[in-house]
Parts: structure tokens; sequence; C-alpha cells
């Protein structure tokens, strides 16, 4: 099976197994799901939905925000990981929405990156949430599912080369779902320790589960 075989054939998995695939974080704004993506770094979704509800509330927007401090941004966010770095990051993020951007969540890559508490990871998701944007994010479950199935090869040792090919491969109006794809199968089916493959219908294509099944 060539590569643009196998991708053409996952796409067709998910798009029947998965036609609706977006983001597990709830927010309202851009801002919102920007201060979301940036609590969710080595934190799951769901302690972030269980702590941004009252943040929310009191600094719903860059403004609001950027007058708080990081001690009292720390109160609210104390349950999730690294709260001392995250509330640093967002006051300093609220502040710089404020002085360079109006307060608006800017949609050029090189200028989110500039944000504190943003890399390349948060500013994809950011692009492909918020502007359906072909940027293909990069965490810890697309990474794994990615070389499981066999989408990239054991050489793409980085989540820059993991992204690079996979923009490559899919096609660019599928890339924000695809992105969704990968981190959902991840999350519930290819799970890291004991991934489900009884439960996965792509077996058939899994160069994972071949190698393991004919030992």
């Amino acid at each position: 099976m060539t590569k643009k075989e196998l991708y053409r054939n996952v796409i067709e998995y998910f798009e029947a197994a998965m036609p609706v695939a977006e983001t597990e974080l709830n927010y309202s704004t851009p801002f919102e799901l920007l201060v979301a993506v940036i609590l969710s770094a080595q934190c799951t979704d769901k302690r972030v939905n269980i702590v941004t509800p009252r943040l929310f509330d009191d600094y719903p927007t860059a403004e609001a925000m950027a007058l708080a401090t990081p001690e009292v941004i720390f109160d609210y966010i104390k349950s999730i990981s690294y709260p001392n770095n995250k509330a640093k990051n967002l006051v300093g993020m609220a502040q710089m929405l404020c002085k360079e951007f109006a307060g608006e969540v800017p949609q050029d890559m090189d200028e989110l990156l500039r944000l504190p508490g943003v890399g390349r990871k948060t500013a994809n998701v950011m692009q492909a949430v918020v502007w359906g944007k072909a940027s293909m994010a990069v965490d810890t479950h697309v990474f794994r599912v990615s070389h499981r199935i066999g989408l990239v090869p054991d050489s793409a040792t980085t989540p820059l080369a993991v992204e690079r090919i996979l923009v490559k491969y899919f096609p660019s109006d599928i890339i924000p779902k695809a992105h969704h794809w990968l981190i959902l199968h991840g999350r519930y089916v290819c799970t890291a320790r004991h991934p489900k493959c009884a439960a996965c219908g792509l077996t058939s294509l899994c160069r994972c589960y071949r190698k393991n099944t004919s030992k």
C-alpha cells in the first residue's frame, strides 16, 4: 500500500466513524479557547473544563485578565498542572494582547508564537479550531497514533517532523478535522499503555498492529 493509499483509507474510515470531530475544550470566544489550550498543556481537557467556568466568568476578556495578577489567577487554576507558570503566562498573554493587538487574538502564526505560554502546538490549535486553517497541532496523541498507524516513519522523531508529514499528505481542507480525528482516536481507542485494538477499525491498516500480531 502506498502512502497516499494509506491516507485515503484512513480518511475514509474516520469520515464514516467520526463525521463530527472537534475540540473537547469548552469555550465561547477565541480568547477563552486560547486560555483553555494554554491550561491544557500536560493536563486533561476534563480537568481544564472543570476550572475554566469560574475563570471565564470573572475574566472573560483579555482586558479583564490583563488587570489581574498571577497570584489571583493561580487561585482559579491551582488544580491544573504547573499552575504557577501558567498563571504568569495567562496574565502576560492577556497584557500583550491588550498592548499590541487591541485585546484580540491574532491569526498570524508568528504573532501567536510571541504570546507568553503559546508554543507551536497551541498556535496550530488556534489556527485550526478558530479559523479553520490547514494547521496540524501535534500533541502526544497525534504523535503516537501517527507512528502506530504508519502515517509517519520512525525517523520522524519530533512533533515538527510529524506535523510536516501530516500536512503534506492530508488534504488541506481536511487537516483541521484530521487533527481531532487523531487526538480523539488516541484519547479513547489507541491509548498509550493499553490500546483497544479489538475496538479499532483501523487494524487492517495499522503498521503497529500488523507488527505485533505477526510475532
